[in-house]
């Protein structure tokens, strides 16, 4: 392959990386979650957990935060499934969590919502 495809492939490969990596905008139904959590690497956690990186994290360990003994009990990694679930019904997954939200009532909105927080990393 001459020298010129190469680098044009390459390139075109980091584009599509770095587009992959990006965070997905956020929904307009953050805008309830932004009240008490925080979305940005390393900044410290507000009322709520900061929720960078919270894909694949156990619930209930992220260091710093003071977590219900109900969540660190869940325990469980926060997949699609379970972000979804938690969203829709955060007391009913999680009972005796500290989250003062009573759950996003659309099923798409809740999804967008978990595809978002997913997309932190």
């Amino acid at each position: 392959m001459p020298v010129r495809k190469m680098l044009l492939a390459g390139a075109l490969l980091a584009l599509a990386n770095q587009a992959h990596a990006a965070p997905l905008p956020k929904p307009a139904s953050f805008a309830t979650c932004s009240v008490c959590h925080k979305v940005q690497p390393g900044v410290p956690s507000a009322m709520g957990p900061n929720l960078w990186g919270v894909a694949g994290r156990k619930a209930g360990t992220l260091p710093g935060y003071a977590f219900t003994p109900a969540m660190k009990k869940y325990g469980q990694p926060w997949t699609k499934a379970n972000l979804v679930a938690f969203l829709t019904a955060p007391a009913k997954v999680v009972p005796g969590n500290k989250m003062a939200y009573a759950g996003q009532r659309d099923p798409k909105a809740a999804e967008a919502l978990a595809d978002y927080l997913l997309s932190l990393k």
